[in-house]
């Protein structure tokens, strides 16, 4: 009796541990789709809404603390070092530990090469998945 229950309790954990990952991943797609979408379209505004402040940047820039300056500063912000328009239409995001990135090149290199030190990570919340930050791992 011990042993059946031992192992139905196994069979429960691991059946809930991956239906939690897959929904994570489930979750984390439906995000994407949406953060996706909205930075090659050029919508500012759902990017923002997307994002949790303050946003981190690359070594020696200052965070990003609230939606206006974001909203004002968009486009150096997003394609500092990268085109991420061009970056997100053919990068797919890997999963780190408890995050996500996206890594991309530089604007100057042809987006087929293989140098991407341009990452855009995001982070579970408790409201979701947000865009939390840009690194440069070269700096």
């Amino acid at each position: 009796m011990f042993k059946k229950l031992l192992l139905t309790g196994a069979l429960c954990a691991g059946f809930c541990f991956s239906a939690t990952s897959a929904f994570a991943q489930t979750d984390f797609d439906a995000f994407w789709a949406r953060f996706k979408t909205a930075v090659i379209r050029n919508d500012k505004a759902t990017v923002a809404s997307l994002t949790r402040f303050p946003l981190y940047m690359p070594f020696g820039i200052k965070n990003i603390r609230t939606k206006a300056k974001f909203l004002a500063d968009y486009n150096g912000i997003m394609n500092m070092e990268a085109n991420v328009r061009r970056c997100f239409a053919a990068t797919k995001p890997e999963r780190v530990e408890k995050r996500y990135g996206v890594w991309c090149t530089f604007k100057s290199y042809p987006e087929s090469s293989e140098d991407r030190p341009i990452e855009y990570y995001f982070i579970k919340t408790k409201t979701g998945w947000k865009f939390a930050g840009i690194d440069n791992i070269n700096e």
